[in-house]
């Protein structure tokens, strides 16, 4: 079978024709790199008076002052050196030992712009994933490849882009700064500052798309990540590591269940990171004030992709929190990161999609959607001990249309995830916050990611809740509900009153216990609920000043013993409810 390249056609641009020595050579050099007989047309431009340009299918030779400039623009950017008092001495040895070289450059023509997306001819060797540069400046990454051109998404304003502009190819994949200096920062979704604060000093550079860690970099989940919530630490735990979905209808608490997770990590060592996608830039200035007024922003980084950015930035902003936490568990920390959300993150997917001209399916997502979100909370980890021991802990947020948790996305990342906590909107309008529906919420980790003390204070609180619900259920028709019956539905409401919790106020391990040991032994059940969480307060504040020694063996983790949950069972009986 032959192995001659089949001849192209070139096309060699210039001020002025070559004569025939120059010509011969450029046949020459045709003939050695694209085949015998490959030939040129010569066009006239009179802007390259100082070099030319050949053009062969997809290869650009480049000549012209500028295509020399950029080749020395190149040697210095790869020029990389920790010692700042080298840098000098290196540049200097680069453009001496400088030397023009017939290196071709994949260019590419930009065919049509539209919805941040753009559709571009040539460039047969590119890669999905990578960038790209178009004229101008703008970037942009590729998301489908097709026979005869590709599809690429643009980061930057798509109106400096139009057709038959030039597109030139990186080489490169998707990556982002990363490092220290972006905790306590605003960013948008390309790691860029927005919070007026300055640039931000990056400690490393990382691809955004990264393979999630093998099982044997694993360790298991049981280590706990407490949310300060009582309805989710005591029924729910997360473990760190795990990936709990937090799910429900719109404005039911999701967010403000994320938040109050993020301000219970304070002095917890853990680093936070809250991924907005969609959201309200107003909203997400709100949330970072409250974040700021309680000194949360110290150990925590938002990144920002808003609901009026393009649908590619709503799309990468995941990836990107994705790396920057991946950043820090790789150094052996603990993460904790909060998407939300991912309902408008696979809108954003979807609109890209519909763009890109894929096939859609079920509610018109193309099918491939359960992958966006599979390999990014696939990330999620508890790294061994010889990775580091570091782990990400995801909270992912999900929006419901009238609780419809059977819709396609929800199913999706329910599959995905660890366990769900459902927020539900009777209870939410019923006064019950955080509204957990303790039916509908699990945790796949359960006891696992719970503290022997927690654990044996929290008991039979879920049987009890399930007792009520039924009880309540069955008696709600009823004309006549006798003293026992009334007496244990009592009981429900005190449990069900306990989980009530005032917003960004999470209670610490230690209110957990007593809340739990008290309102269980049935020493709460005389409470007026008009006042219970004030109640609450001073019955914890009360017994931190009469029993120190007991609520030091409960922030230790110790089992709780019978003598302790007495003196909580003593105490609490002790206190008037009046």
């Amino acid at each position: 079978m032959s192995t001659e390249k089949k001849p192209v056609k070139a096309l060699l641009y210039s001020a002025e024709r070559p004569n025939g020595e120059q010509t011969k050579r450029f046949e020459t050099f045709l003939s050695s790199r694209y085949g015998e007989g490959t030939a040129f047309e010569w066009i006239s431009d009179e802007n390259l008076s100082d070099g030319f340009r050949l053009e062969v299918g997809d290869d650009v030779y480049d000549w012209s002052r500028e295509g020399r400039l950029k080749q020395l623009s190149d040697v210095l950017s790869g020029i990389e050196s920790r010692d700042g008092t080298k840098i000098i001495s290196m540049m200097r040895d680069a453009v001496g030992a400088f030397t023009p070289k017939a290196v071709p450059e994949e260019v590419g023509t930009v065919l049509t712009v539209g919805d941040g997306v753009a559709t571009v001819k040539g460039l047969s060797k590119c890669e999905y994933g990578e960038i790209l540069i178009f004229d101008g400046g703008v970037r942009g990454m590729v998301q489908s490849i097709e026979k005869s051109e590709l599809g690429c998404m643009l980061f930057d304003d798509d109106g400096a882009v139009g057709a038959g502009s030039k597109v030139y190819r990186t080489k490169m994949s998707a990556g982002v700064p990363v490092g220290e200096g972006f905790i306590g920062r605003v960013t948008d979704a390309l790691g860029v500052p927005i919070d007026g604060k300055g640039e931000i000093v990056s400690s490393d550079h990382r691809p955004i798309e990264s393979p999630a860690p093998p099982i044997a970099a694993r360790q298991p989940v049981n280590k706990p990540l407490k949310t300060g919530l009582l309805a989710i630490d005591a029924m729910f735990p997360i473990g760190r590591g795990q990936r709990e979905l937090i799910i429900g209808d719109r404005q039911t608490g999701k967010t403000a269940i994320a938040v109050d997770a993020i301000l219970n990590q304070k002095g917890q060592n853990v680093v936070c990171i809250y991924v907005a996608i969609g959201q309200k830039a107003s909203s997400v200035r709100r949330l970072v004030k409250v974040l700021e007024d309680a000194g949360a922003m110290e150990y925590t980084s938002v990144i920002l992709a808003a609901a009026s950015d393009p649908a590619p930035m709503q799309y990468i902003a995941p990836y990107v929190g994705c790396t920057l936490a991946e950043y820090f568990m790789k150094q052996g920390r603990d993460v904790l990161i909060v998407y939300d959300d991912l309902s408008k993150h696979a809108v954003a997917y979807r609109s890209l999609s519909l763009v890109l001209g894929r096939s859609p399916g079920r509610e018109a997502f193309p099918g491939d959607v359960f992958y966006l979100h599979s390999r990014l909370l696939e990330r999620s980890a508890h790294l061994s001990a010889a990775k580091g021991g570091g782990s990400m802990t995801a909270l992912p947020i999900v929006e419901t249309l009238s609780g419809n948790v059977s819709a396609y996305i929800p199913t999706n990342i329910i599959s995905i995830t660890d366990g769900q906590i459902f927020l539900d909107t009777s209870l939410f309008r019923s006064g019950q916050r955080p509204a957990v529906n303790v039916g509908l919420s699990v945790s796949r980790v359960g006891g696992d990611a719970m503290t022997p003390c927690l654990k044996g204070a929290a008991g039979s609180l879920r049987l009890e809740l399930a007792q009520y619900r039924e009880m309540k259920v069955f008696t709600q028709f009823s004309n006549y509900i006798d003293e026992e019956i009334q007496k244990n539905l009592r009981f429900g409401e005190v449990l069900m009153s306990i989980l009530k919790q005032e917003q960004y106020r999470p209670y610490a391990e230690w209110e957990q216990v007593v809340i739990l040991v008290a309102a269980i032994s049935h020493c709460l059940d005389s409470a007026p609920q008009e006042r219970f969480e004030e109640l609450l307060r001073s019955l914890c504040a009360g017994f931190k000043s009469e029993r120190p020694d007991v609520v030091e063996r409960i922030m230790s983790g110790e089992k709780l013993s019978e003598e302790d949950k007495k003196a909580i069972e003593d105490h609490a009986k002790a206190v008037s409810y009046a």
